[in-house]
């Protein structure tokens, strides 16, 4: 950049809106690698009507702008009351983050978004990070910077040194693992497979797009079980869920939603989505409403069509779980191979096995087990509001 002459603004109205959204488009514009996420769900995230989470939060968006350069950096602040609270102090977010190669600018997009965060009675920061659950726009890339599947970042390679020369400190490891599934699954897990379908007490069901109450239920359920001993846990409410299950009916293959249940009881989840960006990818984020037609006629019959013409052919497990009474019984096992053969006949070739943190060994070991490759590194960081 030529000088540090940059401005940075507050996003007020829609037209400082459409300049945060381009900031993105501005720096990675020669970038192969990177897909623009889709616009309209960038603004669902900052929407009080469709986030949950602003219902009792608030968030902030800047972006930074050079006379000569163009739209150069960008950030958000955000805090939902009851997650800020889980933590020993409370804590808000950062995300949504991009910047030129300029520690300067970084640092006072970081000051900004700190000092708002301050303003509102935060003593904490984690980021990069979403407004909403951990499963989408989370994390910052450190390591394989290739394709990013479905909601998850990509950035450039020295955000990393713009978080740490501000001081940020690693929270926790993110790991993600790539499996070729025209590969057999190894043996262990074609043992416990059998083992598993001989429990009579055991039944695998999928989610079924004209029973979604039922099943968002059933999700609600296993989660609030399965991940209640992690820190900072934050139960979910059908309030909460409601709203994604509606956007993810429109774009879920049902075989790929899959419940496992012990004794009728709810006791397992695996979700998988079609990683979508190998459809949107040319779009550069935008969606209008003949692309919108275009595409529902497309993915008729699990996206039928997209598949015969080898344009999708890649899926990322977007969350697994199982009770913890149930963890014994190869749920987890069962639900990776229950639906796989359906997987190969589709034309897919490769699972992203969504996000591990190092935080949680027994997934780690599990996805390990699967002799899926690295694929991709994310780290969380935080920081003291000072």
């Amino acid at each position: 950049m030529a000088g540090n002459n940059f401005q940075i603004k507050e996003v007020r109205n829609k037209r400082d809106f459409k300049k945060f959204l381009d900031v993105a488009r501005a720096i990675y514009q020669d970038d192969p690698v990177w897909v623009c996420p889709l616009d309209e769900e960038i603004k669902a995230i900052f929407n009080p009507k469709t986030n949950p989470y602003l219902k009792n939060g608030e968030a902030r968006l800047w972006y930074a702008y050079h006379p000569k350069e163009g739209l150069v950096g960008r950030i958000a602040a955000f805090y939902n009351r009851e997650k800020a609270q889980r933590y020993e102090v409370p804590t808000g977010g950062i995300g949504f983050f991009e910047c030129v190669e300029n520690p300067a600018l970084a640092h006072r997009l970081f000051d900004i978004a700190l000092a708002w965060l301050k303003e509102k009675g935060m003593k904490k920061v984690e980021g990069p990070v979403n407004l909403g659950e951990n499963d989408t726009y989370w994390g910052l890339l450190v390591k394989g910077f290739t394709h990013p599947g479905y909601g998850m970042p990509y950035n450039k390679p020295y955000y990393e040194s713009l978080f740490l020369s501000y001081g940020f400190k690693v929270q926790y490891e993110q790991i993600t693992r790539h499996l070729d599934i025209t590969k057999p699954m190894p043996e262990r897990f074609q043992k416990i497979w059998q083992w598993v379908q001989s429990r009579p007490n055991i039944r695998f069901d999928y989610a079924k797009k004209h029973q979604m109450e039922k099943y968002i239920r059933d999700f609600i359920t296993v989660y609030n079980q399965a991940w209640r001993h992690h820190k900072h846990f934050v139960p979910l409410t059908y309030e909460k869920v409601a709203p994604r299950a509606a956007v993810l009916k429109h774009i879920i293959i049902e075989k790929f939603m899959i419940f496992a249940y012990v004794n009728d009881e709810p006791a397992g989840i695996l979700f998988c989505l079609p990683d979508l960006n190998q459809i949107f990818k040319p779009l550069k984020g935008k969606f209008p409403w003949w692309q919108k037609l275009l595409f529902a006629w497309r993915k008729r019959n699990d996206y039928e069509w997209y598949r015969k013409k080898g344009i999708l052919t890649r899926g990322r497990v977007l969350i697994i779980g199982v009770v913890p009474k149930y963890q014994r019984y190869g749920l987890d096992v069962g639900m990776a191979m229950c639906n796989m053969d359906d997987a190969r006949a589709m034309g897919f070739k490769e699972i992203e096995l969504g996000w591990v943190g190092d935080f949680n060994p027994l997934s780690a070991r599990l996805q390990a087990a699967t002799q899926a490759t690295l694929g991709k590194i994310h780290r969380t960081y935080w920081k003291e509001i000072e």
